[in-house]
């Protein structure tokens, strides 16, 4: 993986710094352009077919995500609702290919040409990308209050050093699986601590009814981190001490949350020796051919475990917050992607009007609607046509609410393979504080 350094690269041309007054008189001109796009939301396409002429012309780069409609539609639908902004659209590889994905816009940004003008990132990258010099601060855009509309916790992931460098635009988050047939033979209340989780997965392993007691990813990955954070974060624990220059990691939260995982695999036993080479999908598809009991997992999972002709538990999955430790509470791992503004860009105050328009609520409410992706607004959960055509995602409004950023840094690239590699020694040798120690000092080396 491509390294981010910190800090711009020596000769780069500064952009004209751009007022408030500047931005003001922009959107002014504009006015109309959330309402007409907001007539197009149920077909992809615009209100009337834009003029070419005399528009700014500015790229927009995203990892490819699917659904009724791609993001290229989303883009032929802002060309077409106005004429004074053209948008080219970059895609990279899908998200699954996340490392293409970031290697890809790092050789972008980093030649400063100002291409892509707009992008999305992974929530990860956010803190590295601002720390290089290749995003533009956006507070003078967005003011304090017009955040409030956006979940707290997807703004946190989006400020860097007290300056929001993204805008909240969709999220995912880990989310807590449990067959709602067998939980009602073991006294029907979704588990609210890890204890309790695993004895009643015991007992349901026992009784026969499942192979697995609980799923989880205990791959050599990035998901390792994400389940790490969790269950760490559901103890009073950290990976990095709040100003990001020390090592949490070997402290008794962390170091009790990481034995817990190694515990069930080898004391409580409720979860197979695999699942220390399982990521998402060979977690997944024990849990929906009816093996499993409870699971960790994204949210992807839940239409699969409804299709008939890919799940053998239709109907039988219910959804909830992950459980935590006593004196915790529940923590989900943010994930989604966040849109961003290359300080270099040629076209800032276009480059604003297309960020702006991505981010609202009309298509925040298409990208619901139409690729089941999670909004980061939390009013939209209350909207009654994504209550109706994704009720699950409009149940889990707490899930979000709750989700907890992956440690904040810019030297993140680095800082993950540490974790990846740590945690994973810790796991299989099962000298957990041992582990730790030596991690907490690596890490410390890293960030420090």
């Amino acid at each position: 993986m491509t390294d981010i350094k910190k800090g711009p690269v020596s000769g780069s041309k500064p952009v004209a710094h751009v007022t408030i007054t500047d931005r003001r008189q922009f959107l002014v001109g504009s006015a109309g352009l959330l309402g007409a796009a907001t007539l197009g939301l149920g077909t992809g396409l615009g209100v009337r077919r834009a003029r070419a002429q005399s528009r700014a012309e500015i790229s927009f780069a995203s990892a490819a995500f699917f659904g009724k409609e791609t993001f290229g539609d989303l883009i032929k639908a802002f060309n077409e609702s106005q004429d004074r902004v053209l948008v080219k659209n970059i895609e990279l590889p899908p998200p699954s290919s996340s490392t293409e994905v970031y290697q890809g816009l790092v050789q972008q940004l980093a030649r400063r040409t100002g291409t892509p003008d707009v992008f999305s990132q992974d929530v990860i990258w956010i803190a590295g990308f601002a720390a290089a010099g290749w995003a533009l601060p956006l507070d003078e855009y967005f003011p304090a209050d017009k955040r409030s509309a956006y979940f707290s916790g997807t703004l946190n992931a989006c400020t860097y050093e007290g300056k929001l460098t993204a805008l909240p635009w969709f999220m995912d988050s880990g989310m807590f699986y449990y067959r709602k047939d067998v939980l009602e033979k073991h006294g029907g209340k979704v588990p609210e601590n890890w204890a309790d989780m695993a004895t009643i997965a015991a007992a349901a392993q026992k009784a026969g009814d499942v192979d697995f007691g609980y799923l989880w990813q205990g791959k050599q990955a990035e998901v390792l981190v994400c389940d790490a954070v969790e269950i760490i974060t559901s103890n009073n624990g950290a990976i990095l001490a709040p100003d990001g220059k020390s090592s949490l990691i070997n402290q008794k939260a962390a170091v009790e949350a990481i034995q817990f995982l190694h515990d069930t695999i080898n004391k409580t036993k409720i979860s197979p020796q695999d699942v220390l080479s399982w990521d998402e999908e060979p977690s997944r598809q024990p849990f929906t051919s009816g093996k499993a009991m409870f699971m960790r997992n994204w949210s992807y999972v839940y239409p699969i475990a409804q299709d008939a002709k890919a799940s053998q538990v239709v109907d039988k999955v219910g959804v909830a917050p992950l459980p935590s430790f006593p004196g915790g509470k529940s923590s989900a791992c943010l994930g989604g992607y966040q849109l961003g503004v290359n300080a270099n860009s040629k076209q800032r105050e276009a480059a604003i009007e297309l960020l702006t328009w991505l981010s609202s609520t009309e298509i925040q409410h298409r990208i619901a609607l139409n690729f089941g992706l999670a909004p980061t607004r939390p009013a939209l959960f209350q909207d009654e046509k994504i209550k109706t055509e994704q009720p699950f995602m409009a149940s889990l409004e707490k899930v979000f609410t709750g989700a907890t950023a992956r440690p904040i840094t810019p030297e993140y690239a680095k800082v993950t393979l540490a974790l990846q590699s740590g945690i994973s020694k810790a796991l299989v040798s099962g000298n957990v504080q041992a582990e730790m120690d030596a991690l907490a000092a690596q890490i410390d080396q890293i960030v420090g």
